[in-house]
């Protein structure tokens, strides 16, 4: 286990005309003493930096210092408490020590009688950032990220001052955003971000941030800046952002976790409190949820994420062909999409092959499209635009893709086009040239069944958006060798993806668990259940979105060409629906717009109607199900094909599934992926007679308060 250090040194702050005479600077450094780990806030490190600040604030009366500043190792602030730590407390007693402790070395930044600064250098969240928040004054570095309070995510809540202090510093908007919002979705700020919102004081760029935080230190004690602070709100604008956040709760989180609703509670209440009853509001919050399932899912979704770089199943990263340029067959959205992506990350060339000319160009205009929006964004600077406009071309000869190290199809999902496809390519590659397949369903060994070098071939399943999703699926199949499969996850890490390995069976990972969960919601409307009954079945779940919002977004077309192939595969249990044939036949609209943003969308209520013309009462089997029964069908099918997808030997682990099913469907982390929470709820073990995980590996076990 590796302790963050609380080191101490004295700094001299330097006048206008001098490098020293303004007075000394207690400067703290937060270090955990390994470059390769973000350093964390475990009770150790805080009751070390408790005894810090006392002996500060002894110091301070005795006029030896005239501030005291705390900033963090290289490109490190603080990552927030040790939530390893967190996950092994196993008594609310302890968990209740946990706030108090926290907010009683916090508080000391407010007590030290001299003023208090933060210098983010880098990565702050959680407690961390809270840690800044306690301060004062705060300066940020240009390029520090990933910058938020991810508690809610959690299943926790900022409960070292960050519900009771943010508003005050940033507003309620933002603060609600921050907490929830962004919170809850893991989209970190940056300090740009920060800056914008008035959360830190001043940016300096990183060659030198600590000397100009501490200049900066000395003309604020100077007197010669006054960072400006947000007028006071007003309790009608208040209300208004509060009654806004509850609404967006209720329809998006429901009951599915308790963690934002309480935080949203502690924000609320907070403005009619003091300091020090929200902080003991705060300390109760964080000891009743430390000690429930959700939390503990929640790290071991975070725990999963965080080693989702180190896949399982990965052969040696020696056995990777070294990839110097990149061929993709198509130039449709999605192979335009992989094209930027590999151009921007990997800095090789890429060229795109399509039919024709049109379709060609317009490949092309889609990576012109997506650099100019990321240089928009600052994303991208105008030397590495040019240079990614630069590798990327486009053609409709074939004979152009001979000298890649590596080739992607992505083309139409028919397995016939895609054979067709490796077999011209056999013809004019060298034997050495991997070839990817970027099928979403189909055999890969089929794929690769008429080829002389079978061996080469591997599937590298993308998920749409492919630069917004983080998951890259790498298939092994039946005749893959070694090397393509190395390969395969080089080029995944080499693009900034996780991955995670799958055999070569129908839907692979998570198509078949998406699709079944969608054709049994299917299969009830087209038995009976109503349309919008079965669209709110999931409802407790806490899912990123309902399932018809879900089946629109992956497309009408797409989802039926999946179910249809995996009911040709793996059986009825993919059912067959005269009613989404009609949806697709017809394009019937099949949800509405959002009624505001950050609601779900539901159902359109023409699709009723669709369904009940063109339902076959011969098809029909069972009850008509409620809203609860569509949701034990769902839970009870996805419990008997993961255990179907251990047997077959899919995956090694249950974990790998959950893995998967975070990083390439949303799943959020409160469920732990999926099996964690089929564990709790009892259907693995109806299922299958066991457990998929231990006891207290993704819940609270046999510790209950």
């Amino acid at each position: 286990m590796t302790t963050t250090r609380v080191l101490v040194r004295d700094v001299d702050l330097p006048t206008t005309d001098a490098p020293r005479g303004g007075g000394t600077l207690a400067l703290i450094t937060l270090d955990n003493g390994d470059l390769r780990a973000p350093s964390t806030l475990g009770p150790e490190t805080i009751n070390e930096l408790t005894g810090v600040l006392l002996g500060l604030r002894e110091r301070a009366a005795a006029g030896e210092i005239a501030a005291v500043a705390v900033t963090g190792k290289p490109y490190v602030f603080a990552a927030g408490a040790d939530l390893k730590r967190v996950s092994q407390v196993h008594e609310r007693t302890a968990a209740l020590a946990l706030g108090r402790d926290g907010h009683a070395a916090y508080q000391l930044l407010a007590e030290l009688g001299v003023p208090s600064f933060a210098y983010v250098n880098g990565v702050a969240l959680g407690g961390g950032l809270e840690l800044a928040i306690a301060c004062d004054y705060r300066t940020v570095s240009a390029t520090a990220r990933p910058l938020g309070l991810p508690e809610t995510s959690l299943g926790l809540v900022p409960g070292w001052g960050g519900a009771t202090r943010l508003a005050s510093i940033v507003g309620t908007p933002a603060a609600l955003d921050i907490i929830l919002t962004r919170g809850m979705t893991g989209r970190h700020l940056s300090a740009p971000d920060v800056a914008r919102l008035g959360l830190v004081d001043a940016v300096f760029e990183p060659a030198d941030f600590l000397e100009r935080s501490i200049a900066w230190t000395a003309a604020v004690l100077r007197g010669e800046i006054t960072p400006t602070r947000p007028e006071p709100e007003s309790r009608a604008s208040t209300d208004a952002a509060f009654a806004v956040a509850r609404a967006q709760l209720d329809a998006v989180v429901g009951t599915s976790r308790p963690a934002p609703h309480r935080a949203l509670d502690l924000m609320e209440r907070a403005r009619d409190r003091s300091v020090a009853e929200s902080f003991v509001a705060e300390d109760e919050a964080l000891a009743d949820l430390v000690m429930t399932d959700e939390m503990r899912a929640s790290v071991y979704a975070f725990g999963l994420t965080t080693a989702a770089k180190r896949p399982t199943g990965a052969p040696p990263k020696e056995a990777a062909r070294p990839v110097r340029r990149v061929g993709i067959v198509g130039a449709g959205l999605m192979a335009a999409q992989i094209a930027y992506l590999v151009a921007r990350k990997m800095k090789v060339p890429v060229v795109m092959r399509d039919i024709d000319t049109a379709r060609a160009e317009a490949g092309l205009d889609h990576v012109s499209r997506e650099v100019a929006k990321a240089t928009k964004r600052g994303r991208l600077s105008e030397g590495a635009a040019a240079r990614v406009l630069g590798s990327v071309s486009a053609t409709t000869e074939i004979t152009a893709l001979a000298d890649c190290d590596l080739i992607i199809e992505a083309v139409t999902e028919k397995l016939e086009l895609k054979q067709r496809v490796f077999a011209e390519l056999e013809e004019i590659i060298p034997a050495e040239t991997v070839l990817a397949t970027n099928t979403s369903a189909l055999s890969v060994t089929a794929m690769a069944s008429q080829l002389r070098h079978p061996e080469r071939v591997v599937g590298l399943h993308f998920f749409n958006p492919v630069a917004a999703m983080p998951l890259v699926e790498v298939i092994r199949a039946e005749q893959t060798d070694e090397s393509a499969l190395a390969t395969a996850f080089a080029v995944t890490k080499a693009l900034g993806k996780s991955a995670v390995a799958s055999a070569d069976r129908p839907g692979f990972i998570v198509n078949r668990l998406l699709v079944l969960l969608m054709g049994r919601i299917i299969a009830a409307v087209e038995n009976g259940t109503p349309v919008t009954q079965a669209d709110h079945a999931l409802d407790e779940l806490g899912l990123p979105m309902p399932p018809f919002q879900l089946f629109d977004l992956v497309g009408p077309a797409v989802g039926l060409h999946v179910l249809t192939s995996l009911r040709e595969d793996l059986g009825e249990r993919f059912p067959r629906s005269p009613g989404l044939e009609a949806i697709v036949a017809t394009g019937a609209t099949v949800v509405t717009e959002a009624p505001a943003p950050g609601l779900p969308k539901r159902v359109a209520p023409s699709l009723q109607a669709v369904f009940d013309e063109h339902r076959d009462p011969a098809g029909q089997r069972g009850p008509v199900l409620d809203a609860v029964g569509v949701r034990e069908d769902v839970l009870e099918a996805l419990a008997r094909e993961i255990d179907l997808m251990l047997t077959e030997g899919v995956i090694s682990e249950p974990s790998q599934i959950d893995t998967a099913m975070i990083l390439g469907a949303g799943w959020p982390f409160h469920l732990g992926g999926i099996t964690p929470y089929l564990d709790r709820t009892g259907w693995s073990q109806r299922v299958r007679g066991a457990r998929f995980l231990p006891e207290g590996v993704a819940d609270v076990g046999g510790h209950r308060s």
